[in-house]
């Protein structure tokens, strides 16, 4: 073969490869899971839950117009969305609140804190007063009950580790497994001090790597986020990296069970520290409960 065959086939497949990643960070997917549960009320199936995580600050055509056009297309009963709205490099607060006023029409709006909102606690306090003008649910380690023909379910929601603020984290705040909290932050201790029902219990809580502990209380199915798929997606393999996993990440995407708890992560939508996605589309979970 000649070298100008080969120099072309290269270019080819560079600009197939370009194409490929650029698309693969430019637009948005829906990735629906049907969650089935006999402690689900009758009047809750069909219920759908659309999970927006880590957006950071990212935006879809002018005004997110894409992304909002993707979830009213869903027709969601409630939109929960499990931190990182915004990026404590780059905390653009107009993003977010443009987001959140444009589907506040859509369904009722949950929110927690990613450890973003926590890292930058001034901007995330203007950015709170602007969700609840708005409408949205704030779940500060607390929980509502939704009521829908007389039954009831739970939307239980935990603060970011760090919410508390960016303060040294001595060794005695570690726990067994060698993860730092905050003193007073641990998620377990959170969870019990919630008094959950026996009502079925959504939890939004943006670290999935903590799944044991939401796991070891009474809580049905949880959302989170932050591992960003594992930021570079390798077939049959997974996520690369995600942070508070490290390398290869045991939560990166999808759904997990332990005991009687399921956990759904999603990939998200935004970038942080590493701009660029490698497969691994930003998507919009729809959640269906059956």
């Amino acid at each position: 073969m000649k070298k100008s065959y080969r120099r072309a086939i290269k270019v080819i497949i560079s600009a197939l490869l370009l194409i490929w990643i650029i698309r693969g960070n430019s637009t948005i997917g829906v990735t629906n899971y049907t969650v089935v549960n006999d402690r689900i009320p009758a009047a809750f199936t069909g219920y759908k839950i659309a999970v927006i995580s880590d957006l950071h600050n990212a935006c879809f055509g002018k005004e997110n117009r894409r992304l909002i056009a993707t979830i009213e297309k869903e027709e969601p009963d409630l939109i929960a969305i499990t931190g990182d709205l915004i990026d404590s490099g780059k905390p653009k607060v107009e993003v977010a609140e443009s987001l959140v006023r444009q589907l506040a029409g859509t369904a009722p709006i949950y929110f927690v804190t990613g450890n973003h909102e926590s890292w930058v606690p001034e901007t995330y306090q203007e950015l709170e007063a602007k969700l609840k003008d708005a409408g949205v649910t704030i779940l500060h380690n607390s929980v509502v009950e939704i009521e829908k023909n007389g039954e009831t379910i739970q939307i239980a929601g935990l603060d970011d580790s760090d919410y508390i603020g960016r303060a040294s984290i001595s060794k005695e705040s570690a726990d067994t497994s060698g993860k730092s909290y905050i003193p007073g932050n641990k998620p377990q201790a959170k969870l019990k001090e919630m008094n959950l029902s026996e009502d079925f219990c959504i939890l939004l809580a943006h670290r999935p790597e903590d799944f044991g502990a939401y796991a070891s209380e009474n809580v049905d199915l949880v959302l989170s986020g932050h591992a960003h798929g594992g930021q570079v997606r390798l077939p049959f393999v997974g996520g690369v990296v995600a942070p508070g996993q490290g390398f290869f990440p045991k939560y990166d995407a999808g759904e997990y069970t332990e005991n009687n708890t399921t956990m759904i992560v999603s990939r998200g939508i935004g970038n942080s520290v590493i701009p660029v996605r490698i497969n691994n589309r930003p998507e919009v979970v729809m959640i269906h409960l059956k």
